[in-house]
C-alpha cells in the first residue's frame, strides 16, 4: 500500500467577480458525490502540474486556458495541491461539460453561504466541508482568506500561505 500522498493540479477560472465551480456527479464510489468543487484532477506520471491543470481543463470542460498563475500549493497526508488561477474568457455556454453533474459561475457570497442551487440537480448542493485527495477545499480556502478572493484578478503571486512544492 502506498502511503504517498497524490498529486493533484486544480484550476481556480474566474470572470468577472465569479467563479467557474462543478458540482460533481452524485453517484457512490467518489469523493464527495454532489459537491461543488473546482476543475482540475490527478497529476500523471512524468507530467509537470501546469501541464496536468491545462490537460484536466481541456479534458474536462473543453477549455484551452490562457497564459494562468500558479495561485498556491497546499500539502496535506493525503494530497499535495498545486493551484492556479487564470481568468475565464469565454461564456459559460461555451464550455462543454464533460465531468461533473453541472458547473457554474459562483460569487464569492454564494461560496461564503456554503451551498448553491443547481438547475441541473433542481437543489440546493453543498460546497465540500473538508480538502480531499481529489479536489482543493476552495470553500475554506475563501474563508480563510475572504478578503483575498475578490482581488484573484488582481494580484500575483497572491499573498496566501502556501509551501514551494
Amino acid at each position: 500500500m502506498n502511503n504517498q500522498p497524490v498529486h493533484v493540479a486544480i484550476a481556480i477560472l474566474y470572470q468577472e467577480n465569479k467563479f467557474l465551480m462543478q458540482l460533481r456527479d452524485n453517484i457512490p464510489g467518489i469523493i464527495y458525490p454532489g459537491y461543488w468543487g473546482l476543475f482540475g484532477g490527478h497529476i500523471e506520471p512524468g507530467e509537470t502540474p501546469d501541464v496536468a491543470v491545462e490537460r484536466e481543463v481541456l479534458e474536462e470542460i473543453g477549455y484551452t486556458l490562457p497564459p494562468f498563475l500558479e495561485f498556491g500549493c497546499y500539502p496535506d497526508d493525503a494530497a499535495v495541491r498545486h493551484v492556479f488561477h487564470a481568468p475565464l474568457l469565454v461564456e459559460l455556454n461555451q464550455l462543454t461539460l464533460n465531468e461533473g453533474w453541472d458547473m457554474g459561475l459562483l460569487t464569492p457570497e454564494d461560496i461564503h453561504q456554503g451551498h448553491c442551487y443547481s438547475p441541473i440537480a433542481d437543489e440546493d448542493q453543498t460546497f465540500r466541508p473538508h480538502p480531499s485527495a481529489h479536489h482543493v477545499g476552495f470553500h475554506q480556502l475563501v474563508m480563510s482568506h475572504w478578503s483575498l478572493v475578490p482581488l484573484i484578478p488582481l494580484i500575483s503571486p497572491l499573498p496566501i500561505p502556501s509551501v514551494k512544492c
